[in-house]
């Protein structure tokens, strides 16, 4: 009874769309770790605020750094592995959710990859134009988002229409 009155399906339900601005805007307001408005303090103010954040910054890349290269192929094979199993499910078996989410999982892994990417960057770099790396980051993550959000909505649509669930 109450399956009939609420859609359960993942691209007519209202949660997912919820859950799909969350998960973008979270991406892109926490770089690296940092909360993108302590980047813009520390721009701003300098003294503590920028010492604070070169800080953490150095924590968080350090920590991502050490994650990936000891189980960074284990993570790559693992990831690799589930959005495959997604792909299969939900595009050749055309299950919904699957489909919702590898629309969600796999953007994702490609924000996780630019954020070893940047971090390398930053390593290397020994802090030199710190702020220019994560702004540089922090784009290119809302740009990927926005494909994302774009790409998603075009095939909920889609998905929408041809079932007629409208």
């Amino acid at each position: 009874m109450a399956f009939e009155l609420i859609d359960m399906r993942s691209f007519s339900n209202l949660w997912y769309w919820i859950a799909l601005a969350v998960v973008w805007s979270t991406a892109s307001h926490w770089v690296l770790g940092v909360p993108y408005d302590m980047v813009t303090r520390a721009r701003r103010n300098g003294g503590q605020a920028e010492e604070d954040l070169h800080d953490l910054v150095r924590v968080n890349v350090n920590r991502l750094l050490y994650i990936t290269e000891t189980a960074g192929i284990w993570m790559l094979a693992i990831g690799c592995f589930f959005l495959t199993t997604l792909a299969i499910l939900g595009f050749v078996y055309w299950i919904e959710f699957a489909q919702a989410v590898f629309l969600l999982a796999l953007p994702m892994g490609l924000v996780f990859a630019l954020s070893i990417h940047t971090a390398r960057k930053i390593r290397a770099a020994d802090g030199e134009g710190l702020y220019r790396k994560l702004h540089i980051h922090r784009f290119l993550t809302q740009l990927i988002g926005m494909i994302s959000i774009f790409i998603t909505a075009f095939w909920g649509m889609w998905q929408n229409m041809s079932l007629g669930v409208l």
